[in-house]
């Protein structure tokens, strides 16, 4: 808004400025953001690259498979694509088994949450890779390859 004097920054302008400040100092005692989720944000906002690729997903077994009657612990089956690069995941309660397709060696990191500081895995030159950790919580795979860098979505384990 105008000041009286057609300038920005009137009583009004101001008024609504001390306002909004009054209400986030209260929001700030009343209802404070939690200490993990800041530095979840500050982990979630560190592993932004701007080169890397979006890897859709194309298939989850959640929600296309159809069931399969008396099993109750069916493996997770996941496809991620970017481009003409695929990347087939199986996530079990033992881990994730991988491929990625055109297959090459690559360097995959799983992320997730600030306690899951997990050693990179490596896929061989098929492309095969596998961790003995299972994913928990949400997660993402980074996927690096000789020539580019691929994040997949982040899913909830």
């Amino acid at each position: 808004m105008n000041g009286d004097d057609g300038m920005p920054g009137g009583p009004e302008e101001l008024a609504d400025g001390l306002l909004e400040e009054e209400l986030r100092q209260a929001a700030a005692v009343l209802d404070p953001v939690p200490a993990e989720l800041v530095q979840a944000a500050l982990e979630a906002f560190a592993l932004h690259e701007l080169d890397a690729r979006l890897a859709e997903l194309t298939f989850d077994s959640l929600v296309d498979a159809l069931p399969i009657r008396g099993v109750t612990d069916a493996p997770r089956m996941l496809t991620f694509r970017a481009g003409e690069t695929t990347v087939d995941v199986e996530v079990t309660e033992d881990g994730l088994i991988g491929q990625l397709l055109p297959p090459q060696p690559a360097r995959i990191e799983v992320l997730g949450g600030p306690q899951t500081a997990r050693a990179p895995l490596t896929a061989d030159p098929l492309g095969r890779f596998t961790s003995t950790t299972p994913p928990s919580g949400p997660f993402a795979l980074r996927l690096r390859t000789g020539a580019e860098v691929i994040v997949t979505e982040w899913l909830r384990a």
